[in-house]
């Protein structure tokens, strides 16, 4: 999911206040936002006996991926979501108060968005209580480190046979989904080619951490890492 215009000022103003004493970044006040939650508890519930309602169940809502509960009838815009990797981190749940349907085209929330930044930062606040640990929540260094991979960008340029990405494919295919289901491994149809090539390049660098992920990508080529971003970026 592609960072959208418009959530940038909100992020800063959501993430500006200072941390407390305890370590927790104070991302809003929790009693306001349990009162301003009445709105949102008409579709969703939260604590020990939450259940999902119109819309599922907001316990560990933090960093969870998009789309996990197999007794959920999700949209099809969320779906999509899911295979584009998108996870709930602190921009997204921000981004999607303010206005659900610009970050998720064809979701079926009608809630018609949140636009004071003091009233998301609020609501989030209360709902981090019912995460695991809520004092990760944004997390800190070294947790948060970002992915850095260096490609050149003649490597970048390369453009991907799909037909032969179709006939790499089948050693990816026996862990992941070609249909883009979710069961506990990630699904990575639909991707932007580039976001691909980065990954792929990250584990063949043995920056990402999975040794059969960083087995697999040390044996392709540049060129057959750029063919499989094309076949599996093309399929729905």
């Amino acid at each position: 999911m592609r960072y959208l215009g418009g959530v940038c000022a909100a992020w800063v103003a959501l993430t500006g206040a200072a941390f407390a004493e305890e370590g927790v970044e104070q991302i809003g006040d929790p009693v306001r936002g349990a009162e301003l939650f009445q709105v949102c508890g008409e579709c969703h519930e939260v604590g020990t006996d939450a259940a999902h309602k119109v819309g599922p169940v907001l316990n560990g809502i933090f960093f969870r991926k998009v789309a996990v509960f197999e007794d959920f009838e999700y949209s099809d815009g969320i779906r999509r979501a899911r295979r584009d990797g998108m996870v709930w981190d602190l921009e997204h749940l921000d981004a999607y108060l303010n206005n659900p349907k610009a970050l998720v085209s064809g979701t079926n929330m009608v809630f018609a968005g949140m636009p004071e930044a003091k009233d998301r930062g609020d609501v989030l606040a209360y709902l981090r209580q019912f995460s695991d640990s809520p004092q990760d929540i944004p997390e800190a260094a070294p947790t948060a480190k970002p992915v850095d991979v260096s490609l050149t960008p003649e490597t970048l340029a390369i453009v991907g046979d799909p037909d032969y990405g179709e006939y790499l494919s089948s050693e990816c295919t026996t862990c992941h989904q070609v249909d883009g289901d979710y069961d506990g491994i990630p699904a990575i149809i639909g991707w932007y080619d580039e976001d691909f090539v980065l990954a792929m390049h990250a584990y063949k660098q043995k920056i990402r951490p999975h040794p059969v992920m960083q087995m697999l990508a040390g044996r392709l080529s540049d060129e057959e890492i750029a063919a499989l971003a094309a076949y599996f970026g093309a399929l729905e």
